[in-house]
């Protein structure tokens, strides 16, 4: 069984959500008393996200490369960024390491593709829905992206800051969220790419009238897959 390194803690809500479904996935693989061997480096979030406000990417890049090499020097054998927006300085994360990085938007692709869509909306902070580092991975996967209007595109992201990585869990958001969902399934969405992992702490797919992507479960499973790939099922 491979290791898997977890770069988390954006926000630990989410990161508590992966360790969780890492070693249920495993169990459900191998049965018994198996779990996901993983190490894991948890940043401090506050930091992230003022460099995020800032625009210094570069700053924040170096962070995360740095809490990879750590990763690396602990036995990580491949390696999980628990963020989609942080997936912007994915390649300096690759740079610092010889450890493969498993992309989440790349995991997203496939699972997409996998169940027959192509035409998705995707919802998820401001920097993920607007800028093209990870709606392009997303289209170079094959897929026809949707992103909510300006005042949707504001909504969502106000409740992922002030909401969701505080652990604050609100059916008036709930709603407010399915709302911006219909508007995109209206507008020719076939599923919904949950493009946050915290959005899975308030979206499911009883929420939805069509597929729903959630995004940390489809990077887990892709991870858990790879670290037991010579493993016999």
């Amino acid at each position: 069984m491979r290791t898997i390194g977890l770069i988390g803690g954006m926000s630990w809500e989410s990161t508590a959500e992966y360790y969780r479904l890492l070693n249920e996935l495993t169990r459900e693989r191998l049965g018994g008393l198996h779990s996901a061997r993983c190490v894991l480096y948890s940043v401090d979030f506050a930091e992230i996200e003022r460099l995020q406000v800032r625009g210094d990417w570069e700053a924040a890049g170096r962070i995360l490369a740095d809490a990879a090499r750590r990763l690396e020097a602990a036995g990580a054998d491949l390696l999980l960024l628990c963020t989609n927006t942080m997936h912007k300085v994915a390649d300096r994360i690759e740079a610092a390491t010889a450890v493969p990085l498993l992309h989440l938007a790349d995991a997203t692709a496939q699972a997409v593709r996998a169940a027959g869509l192509t035409r998705v909306g995707l919802l998820g902070t401001a920097f993920t829905m607007e800028q093209d580092f990870y709606r392009g991975r997303l289209a170079a996967g094959g897929l026809d992206v949707l992103v909510p209007d300006a005042a949707g595109r504001a909504l969502v992201h106000r409740v992922i800051y002030e909401e969701l990585c505080l652990g604050v869990v609100r059916d008036a958001s709930r709603a407010a969220y399915q709302e911006v969902i219909g508007a995109l399934v209206a507008a020719g969405a076939e599923g919904i790419v949950l493009g946050c992992t915290e959005i899975e702490l308030l979206i499911g797919a009883q929420d939805s009238p069509v597929p729903v992507f959630p995004t940390a479960r489809l990077h887990a499973q892709a991870a858990v897959r790879e670290a037991l790939r010579d493993l016999t099922p």
